[in-house]
């Protein structure tokens, strides 16, 4: 086939798709398709079906390739830095559109929007980074932002800091998360003693921490709350500030 009739071939299916998107919305392309689509965006006259399925299949997922390091994607037959420029925008387009939706909404309304927010910001990071969600008194979301990087431990995410942040942003409430590397959303014994440490510190302050989210590797978040350990470390706090007096 002639290079001029392999550019019009191509063409024609790169236009194809875009309209299966337009006409038929999100849910119309595969996994595969969708990365194609955002691949064309940086090389727009490069046939990019070979790459798309090489990326697929080595990341397993979109969201894998989405995740991925540029210099591993850049590893991949027919991915260049234009086409890993298009991939990391979209990225970057998706975790601001994700951060910006939750402010100002209640969260006992929205709070499958913070979660899904959360699991977008946290997924895939090869290094844990603890985050926070401040909500205003009425548990509406004011802001979130990352407080500390690194092995999540009491050593590492200071009970101090966490409080003077809080109290910058007029938070009433807290939801905190924290990632796990190795994709496990089991909390550790670790875990659950610093969700203790800053619940009981959180309480001294009248600030209510209302959950402590785990992230893995999939589209699903472990809850403290929703798994019943919230309520019985709110117990486990007020006994102690009683004897405490």
């Amino acid at each position: 086939m002639e290079k001029k009739d392999w550019q019009k071939k191509g063409k024609g299916h790169r236009q194809r798709l875009r309209d299966k998107f337009l006409e038929q919305g999100m849910d119309s392309l595969s996994d595969a398709e969708a990365i194609e689509l955002l691949l064309t965006f940086g090389t727009p006259r490069s046939d990019c079906k070979e790459a798309a399925r090489l990326a697929l299949e080595k990341f397993g997922s979109l969201p894998g390739v989405l995740d991925a390091h540029p210099a591993t994607l850049e590893k991949i037959n027919g991915i260049g830095p234009k086409n890993v420029i298009a991939l990391q925008f979209i990225q970057g387009i998706a975790s601001r559109y994700l951060h910006q939706r939750i402010r100002k909404k209640n969260y006992m309304n929205s709070s499958k929007d913070v979660a899904d927010y959360l699991i977008h910001a946290m997924r895939g990071l090869k290094h844990e980074v603890f985050m926070v969600v401040y909500l205003d008194a009425s548990h509406a979301v004011i802001d979130s932002e990352i407080l500390s990087k690194g092995t999540i431990t009491v050593n590492t995410v200071y009970p101090r800091e966490l409080i003077k942040r809080a109290i910058k942003y007029h938070a009433g409430a807290l939801i905190i998360a924290h990632n796990h590397p190795s994709g496990s959303l089991q909390p550790s014994s670790q875990d659950i003693q610093l969700t203790k440490t800053l619940s009981l510190v959180c309480s001294f302050m009248h600030i209510n921490l209302l959950d402590h989210l785990i992230i893995g590797d999939g589209d699903t978040a472990y809850s403290f709350a929703d798994h019943g350990k919230m309520a019985s470390i709110r117990n486990e706090c007020t006994e102690l500030r009683s004897q405490l007096g």
